[in-house]
């Protein structure tokens, strides 16, 4: 018999989150947000990256995440996988593009690597909103994020017969860069392939 999987976020979640009827109205706000996940999940533990699944107008949280590779032993636990798949089963369906939902958009303290930049192309997202781009991840960090290509985001704009996803970077840059920094100096596990 295999084992069953399932993914549990950690409860200070909710103490960081507050008000969960609370709304982000700015994309600041929003990715404020997600900075202070990727933050108290270091102290916590975890990898330096957070992620949240908004509404794009009303500006409500749908689904906040952190990166979970290390507790949950499992290298797709990437706080913006988790984030996705949190907000589809908040909305009971795989796909968030269905048109009886509103737009949605997913909020990343990092740039996605090779991996959550897939899962993000299959989602039904309609935005993607980041703040420290890839290379400060490699840089600042030392993760390998992948072979994503340097037209990355014009993909994601321009995907026919697919909804575009649009792409704005540098979204309180220098928050989420400081956060890779102090993971880094603290001595954070890279948790690349062997």
């Amino acid at each position: 018999m295999y084992p069953t999987v399932s993914y549990h976020l950690p409860e200070w979640i909710a103490d960081e989150v507050g008000d969960p009827d609370r709304r982000y109205p700015t994309l600041e706000a929003r990715m404020d947000l997600s900075i202070r996940l990727s933050a108290r999940n270091i102290e916590e533990g975890g990898g330096p990256f957070g992620a949240a699944v908004f509404e794009i107008e009303s500006g409500r949280l749908v689904a906040p995440a952190v990166n979970m590779v290390i507790p949950l032993h499992a290298s797709v636990a990437h706080a913006e996988a988790l984030s996705i798949m949190i907000a589809q089963q908040v909305c009971a369906t795989h796909d968030l593009g269905d048109p009886a939902l509103p737009s949605m958009e997913l909020v990343t303290s990092s740039a996605p690597c090779i991996q959550c930049y897939g899962n993000l192309w299959w989602s039904g997202l309609r935005r993607l909103v980041v703040g420290a781009r890839k290379e400060d991840v490699e840089a600042l960090a030392g993760f390998v994020e992948g072979p994503l290509t340097a037209d990355w985001a014009d993909q994601l704009e321009h995907r026919p017969p697919l909804h575009p996803i649009s792409v704005i970077r540098d979204v309180l840059r220098e928050e989420a860069c400081a956060v890779l920094r102090r993971y880094h100096e603290q001595g954070g596990t890279v948790y690349n392939p062997s």
